[in-house]
């Protein structure tokens, strides 16, 4: 072995680091805390990412090794001086000989489809779709935030889950077992309570209530499957819109593979998806592997050297 390289996957949950060798195959990998570069926030971002970094190459007893790239794929920079800022961060904690940064929708592209067409939906978090087309173009749907964004997404469902539950206490709505799976969620015991947790909640806190809502709906309560049924439905809105945008029509033979966790293989709201694409986005092709971000990281930490190469 000539020398490695590693590669991240930061969302807003967590943060995934792979380190590989100069052929790509996987040595270890450790998981963080989330790293999704906020505005004003790269320096957690960027020490979240560091530390990992270090239990990943720990853990293969390498501590002692930099890596030739660190390639991180990261929730938040898309946005240029995010993405500048966090560079830098991370370029002064010396993690490796070079840095690369990339959005995160990019490293989960590279993973699900290499350089050929197709369109990728993440829900974790946050959500959002992005793909490519036959003819290379670029688009993207959604990701617009946790404040004016982000539909289908855990944190969105943990909000409209608060709406449902305070709505009931009112009774504004029917009664519903959201409101204890909730309380006991959010650790609190009255209705009352939630208004304190919810305005010091981040989106990450608000979307672990999302798996409450998904097996309170599991377990029939109707209003919860409302929920869910609607955050499926915005996140078919935002398949089927690239869908036209890149391949011309939802029927459209259109390479789909999904990521992020609420989107997980055997999920609920992932098989309530594929269910709904069938009528909704009928070309829809669904990848049948999982799609591991920080392993597309890699790919990318491995291109970047095969550019630098040739250069």
């Amino acid at each position: 072995m000539t020398f490695i390289v590693a590669g991240v996957d930061g969302g807003g949950s967590k943060t995934h680091v792979i380190i590989a060798d100069e052929r790509g195959q996987q040595l270890a990998d450790a998981t963080g805390p989330g790293s999704a570069a906020r505005p004003g926030e790269v320096e957690q971002s960027a020490t979240v990412i560091a530390d990992t970094l270090r239990e990943a190459l720990a853990s293969c007893e390498m501590s002692h090794v930099v890596p030739k790239v660190l390639c991180v794929g990261v929730a938040g920079a898309a946005r240029d001086p995010e993405r500048e800022a966090l560079w830098q961060a991370l370029a002064e904690r010396d993690v490796a000989e070079e840095v690369v940064i990339h959005p995160d929708y990019s490293i989960a592209l590279d993973d699900a489809f290499g350089d050929g067409p197709g369109v990728l939906l993440i829900s974790g978090t946050g959500s959002a779709a992005f793909g490519r087309g036959p003819s290379g173009q670029t688009a993207r749907c959604g990701g617009w935030g946790p404040v004016c964004g982000d539909e289908g997404s855990g944190a969105w469902i943990g909000r409209r889950a608060l709406s449902i539950v305070t709505a009931s206490a009112d009774g504004r709505e029917p009664e519903t077992a959201l409101v204890g799976a909730i309380l006991t969620a959010a650790q609190v015991n009255e209705p009352r309570e939630l208004i304190a947790w919810a305005a010091q909640s981040t989106p990450a806190q608000l979307a672990s209530l999302a798996p409450v809502v998904t097996g309170v709906a599991d377990a029939g309560d109707l209003r919860a499957n409302a929920l869910v049924s609607l955050a499926v439905e915005e996140l078919v809105l935002h398949l089927r819109t690239l869908s036209r945008t890149l391949f011309g029509d939802e029927r459209a033979a259109t390479p789909t593979a999904f990521t992020g966790g609420l989107l997980r293989k055997g999920s609920t709201l992932r098989r309530r998806l594929e269910h709904r694409l069938r009528s909704a986005v009928p070309g829809a092709q669904i990848h049948a592997g999982e799609v591991n971000p920080a392993r597309g990281a890699v790919r990318g930490a491995l291109r970047y050297l095969g550019e630098t190469v040739g250069s």
